[in-house]
């Protein structure tokens, strides 16, 4: 069992646990419930933007802590004064270190579009993403099936937030449906956990059009977003790379102006 299999087992009875304790009545009570949205897609590709969606995230299974202490406030205020394009939020708890909160925070002090990044693999996750402010959901094409992929964004749709589908090789293109708004390519095998942007570079032509194109995972420094770019990618997802500072918000600035 990899990383992920291992994740999707833990989130499964996660989930059944929130039903439970939850019920989905009083997440449709939230005040972000039926607030507009804003669009992902549309500010990742506003050329006064630099692209970038931020990453707040404490930790991986990979790297272990990366940034455990840090502010939700002072990192997403900055991430947005340094000139990102929008916010990623990370809110699986086991994991990751993240929570709820976390992203009901980033969306308090901030009005820019917010991805849920979590592990979506059921309708109650999506009623929750809409509860807590979420503009966008983040779905994994490796550890959905074309039905499920279908199902889940359709579903999304209707709630009215916008969906970006994550792919990581060629086999999973097939599960592109007319609801996902972004395709993010992540550059991580998931077997040997190596990172390259030539993952990026040898789909981009493959990706249809339509969509905004996202690279994701390994981008760690201006030329790679240069080149990335002049590929066709519409967006850039960087975490690690800022979160792992002591000051995530200045490096972000740092590497926006390089760009």
């Amino acid at each position: 069992m990899n990383i992920l299999e291992k994740i999707i087992d833990h989130k499964k009875k996660e989930v059944e646990e929130k039903k439970s304790l939850v019920p989905t009545k009083l997440l449709e009570n939230s005040i972000y419930f039926k607030t507009p949205v804003v669009s992902l897609k549309k500010y990742v590709k506003r050329s006064d933007k630099s692209g970038i969606i931020a990453e707040f995230k404490r930790r991986s299974p990979s790297k272990g802590n990366i940034n455990p202490h840090a502010k939700v406030e002072q990192v997403s205020i900055g991430y947005m004064q340094s000139g990102a394009a929008a916010l990623s939020v990370l809110t699986d708890t086991h994991f990751f270190g993240g929570k709820n909160e976390d992203l009901i925070e980033a969306r308090k002090y901030n009005f820019c579009p917010i991805l849920r990044k979590d592990f979506i693999i059921d309708e109650y996750q999506i009623i929750e993403a809409r509860s807590i402010g979420a503009d966008a959901i983040l779905l994994i094409a490796e550890c959905l099936s074309t039905e499920e992929v279908i199902r889940l964004s359709k579903f999304a749709k209707e709630l009215g937030l916008e969906i970006l589908m994550e792919i990581h090789s060629e086999k999973q293109l097939d599960k592109i449906n007319e609801h996902i708004d972004l395709i993010g390519v992540n550059n991580r095998n998931l077997e040997t956990f190596e990172v390259s942007i030539e993952n990026s570079l040898n789909l981009i032509n493959q990706l249809p059009s339509g969509v905004a194109k996202i690279s994701e995972s390994g981008i760690h420094t201006p030329d790679a977003i240069r080149k990335l770019r002049d590929a066709g990618f519409d967006g850039f997802l960087i975490g690690e790379r800022f979160m792992k500072t002591a000051n995530p918000a200045k490096a972000c600035e740092e590497f926006i102006k390089s760009i």
